[in-house]
């Protein structure tokens, strides 16, 4: 399978940078954006390199290794009480553990 060069469709200027990094919620300095935009220019050409790679003639595979997975039995076992953990918790309700809001809501 092929894929359409990837420098003919992203172009990676100061703008589309700017832009990543608004949607990431992150903020470099100069310097630190000239780094970004060299590092996610080497790793598209990558992309390049790779997509040049003949894979007409090669199966795809669900994994890299032919392995079979070794599963353990299914045996139901008695684990940590819930009430006991619970009770080393700062704070609970409802069953449920209570924690900071993290997020920012806009």
């Amino acid at each position: 399978m092929r894929f359409p060069r990837i420098s003919e469709h992203l172009g990676l200027d100061r703008q589309t940078i700017e832009r990543i990094l608004t949607l990431s919620q992150l903020s470099l300095d100069d310097d630190a954006v000239q780094q970004l935009s060299s590092d996610l220019d080497a790793i598209l050409g990558f992309f390049e390199v790779m997509n040049d790679v003949a894979t007409d003639d090669v199966e795809p595979l669900a994994h890299a290794v032919e392995i079979d997975q070794q599963l353990r039995p299914d045996d139901a076992k008695t684990s940590v009480d819930r009430d006991t953990l619970q009770a080393l918790a700062p704070e609970t309700a409802d069953g449920m553990y209570l924690v900071p809001k993290v997020l920012e809501t806009r």
